[in-house]
């Protein structure tokens, strides 16, 4: 199944500015379309969990575009979720209150289109989840109802290049950067920017430890210079 990124890219970026909310409401969708989960959560700090899914959702988006390193860390979190008392029927609901709350958040942007492009995705992440959890499942197999998450609109996202800008929400103008803010709080970094850096990956590592075989066989003070050079 090949994804549609483009639209992926697109519609989360409109999801971007309200993420905290979005990711509240998208387990209030959870907790009532299939309460079973509850127990899971029971002692379970919210406010992180919902960090922890936007972070999630962002590292899939923004890794689209290398499915096979995104592939062993959709593996790697599978893996971890059996622990968390996860099972294969959970996947099904998970998707349908993560496709419902998209369907609200992006309103009059949640077309057919995009539906589809979310449906796609959320079945091939859950494949490749299930694989690390030892399931061996194909899209086919997948069970997610959508029949229930209506399309609001029929419009379709504007293609974008790497380089053009996010598109802005509502139709809005997006507000210029802050550029002599930007740049005169990275002049202050610059001089301990190896530190830097390095505290970067270790902080990566430390939130997100499934994306440690991205960095197996990586020289990492390589890898430092790279980011460095990256964001001079």
């Amino acid at each position: 199944m090949s994804l549609n990124v483009e639209i992926i890219e697109q519609s989360f970026e409109k999801i971007k500015p309200r993420a905290e909310e979005f990711a509240a409401s998208f387990y209030d969708n959870l907790f009532a379309v299939y309460p079973e989960v509850l127990p899971l959560f029971a002692s379970t700090d919210m406010s992180k969990q919902q960090k922890k899914l936007v972070s999630s959702l962002v590292l899939v988006v923004e890794s689209l575009h290398h499915p096979e390193a995104l592939g062993q860390v959709l593996q790697a979190l599978g893996a971890r979720h059996v622990g968390y008392g996860t099972i294969p029927d959970y996947y099904g609901p998970v998707g349908q209150a993560l496709l419902t709350t998209f369907a609200q958040y992006l309103g009059e942007d949640w077309t057919a289109e995009v539906k589809q492009a979310w449906t796609d995705a959320y079945k091939a992440i859950t494949v490749q989840m299930l694989q690390g959890a030892g399931q061996d499942f194909t899209l086919e197999q997948v069970q997610l109802d959508t029949g229930e998450i209506p399309v609001r609109g029929e419009r379709h996202p504007t293609p974008t290049t790497e380089t053009e800008a996010p598109a802005a929400v509502g139709g809005e103008e997006s507000e210029p950067l802050a550029v002599e803010i930007l740049e005169s709080s990275f002049e202050l970094i610059k001089p301990r920017a190896d530190e830097f850096t390095a505290s970067f990956y270790e902080n990566l590592l430390a939130t997100h430890p499934e994306l440690r075989p991205l960095f197996a066989g990586t020289e990492m003070p390589k890898q430092q210079k790279k980011l460095l050079n990256s964001l001079v």
